[in-house]
């Protein structure tokens, strides 16, 4: 009795067939209509279109320097280039942040991947915080003044504000070597008129406790000092605006 109920309940086979045709053309019809529906919720109206188009893209920072600013032994987002970001937005600045660091990085190997650097992320500031390990394999200071100066010409020129970061070495190697190499770095920056960060371990350099077990980087407890030094450097030097230029207003109707 069942079976014959189930059976009379399913239509033929050409009434299955109809049945199916107008389903499939109802759900065609459903796709269609969504579909339409996410195309309109999805463009943009003329205005929005506009503001979309002329919205100035946040500044981007491109920080190129060593393992000194590759959070080198540290936990990830407790290195100071973290912390800048983190700064930037509490104190409301736009700025975005790319770390372009590498451990081990020398001057040379900045230089062979700097137009690079600049052609794909199109920084408007570059922290260039290189030249730490030339001066630790003792590589020509002359060398190293080079490399730098060709890096700034190369932003400068693509209109690309520099911070130069300076470094110091240990004075085993050398007191002529290493008073050259300290004093490089500010006389790059006077030769070129870019501002400096004279040591970036400034007021932690003979604090043991503010190293690693290799005594050469930095700890976490050493960061927030490190920054303060950066911070200075981009806050004296009016590297950071809070708002981007307003074009000025061509409407000269009545008023």
């Amino acid at each position: 009795m069942i079976s014959i109920l189930f059976h009379n309940l399913l239509p033929s086979r050409h009434s299955l067939a109809a049945h199916c045709a107008v389903w499939l053309a109802y759900l065609g019809r459903k796709s269609i209509a969504t579909y339409t529906l996410l195309l309109a919720a999805t463009v943009l109206s003329p205005v929005q279109a506009i503001a979309s188009a002329t919205a100035p893209a946040k500044p981007l920072i491109l920080i190129y320097g060593d393992s000194l600013s590759a959070e080198y032994g540290l936990k990830r987002g407790t290195g100071w280039v973290a912390l800048l970001q983190d700064r930037l937005a509490r104190e409301g600045f736009p700025h975005r942040i790319m770390n372009a660091s590498i451990s081990g990085e020398t001057t040379a190997g900045g230089l062979s991947r700097f137009d690079t650097a600049l052609k794909k992320h199109q920084p408007s500031l570059v922290l260039l915080q290189l030249g730490a390990n030339d001066g630790l394999r003792g590589l020509a200071i002359s060398q190293t003044r080079r490399n730098l100066a060709e890096m700034i010409d190369r932003a400068r020129t693509q209109g690309v504000a520099v911070l130069l970061i300076g470094i110091r070495i240990p004075p085993n190697y050398g007191p002529d070597y290493s008073r050259q190499f300290d004093s490089l770095f500010s006389q790059l920056a006077g030769e070129k008129e870019v501002p400096l960060v004279p040591f970036l371990l400034d007021g932690l350099a003979d604090n043991p406790m503010m190293f690693q077990a290799d005594t050469i980087h930095p700890n976490e407890k050493a960061q927030p000092a490190i920054l303060r030094n950066v911070w200075i450097g981009l806050s004296s030097n009016g590297l950071l605006q809070k708002t981007q230029p307003v074009a000025p207003s061509t409407d000269h109707g009545s008023r």
